[in-house]
């Protein structure tokens, strides 16, 4: 009897193949595996910004954007300062008080020197000006020579008499030091008669904008 060859049974494929294995999966740039169904391998692309194509349009670089410096301090120091609006009997009280206050130092502490008087009264002459009310702005101007007077009752040569050298030593001051009275005089006029001026020019404008 004749005996015929049995062949070894070949393994089959399997149909899922064997999974990649985790180190292949995570490795940018890898292969996979090739299937035993005979698909074509696979390539794993990185994750991460990539080159530029050629021929695309590239985007121009953003800036910085500009560090904020901060602004000068003289506005805020500016904006810190004392600005009241004293009415007529405020500004004649505080322009006569201070120019009293003023004389006595200067007897006190100068020697009577009717030059740094009327150097200090200068200054009180521009406050009273700038402080005092939009309503009563003739009043600096009245007020500051009568407070000139007051404050140089102090600081005149008496001559060591009665009231009659306290009266002749006054005059006698007012007669030598009448520069620095005309002088802050004329600095409270000029500046009222331009706050007088802005005010009137600021009226004009209210009234031609409901106008137009």
């Amino acid at each position: 009897m004749e005996q015929h060859r049995t062949r070894p049974a070949q393994d089959r494929p399997r149909r899922g193949g064997s999974p990649l294995p985790p180190q292949a999966a995570r490795s940018g740039g890898a292969t996979a595996g090739r299937g035993t169904d005979g698909a074509p391998p696979r390539t794993v692309r990185p994750r991460g910004p990539q080159p530029p194509r050629e021929g695309a349009p590239r985007r121009p670089a953003t800036a910085p954007a500009a560090a904020r410096r901060p602004g000068p301090p003289v506005p805020h120091a500016l904006g810190r300062l004392p600005n009241p609006r004293l009415t007529g009997l405020g500004v004649g009280l505080f322009c006569t008080v201070l120019m009293l206050t003023l004389g006595s130092l200067t007897a006190l502490l100068f020697g009577a020197s009717l030059t740094v008087y009327g150097v200090l009264f200068l200054p009180v002459c521009a406050l009273t000006a700038v402080w005092v009310r939009r309503a009563d702005l003739v009043t600096a101007v009245i007020i500051v020579p009568i407070a000139f007077a007051v404050g140089l009752v102090p600081v005149a040569d008496s001559g060591g008499g009665g009231t009659g050298d306290r009266l002749m030593g006054l005059f006698t001051a007012l007669a030598t030091e009448a520069g620095w009275l005309y002088g802050g005089t004329l600095i409270a006029g000029v500046l009222v008669t331009a706050r007088r001026m802005r005010l009137m020019a600021h009226r004009v404008a209210s009234r031609r904008r409901p106008a137009s």
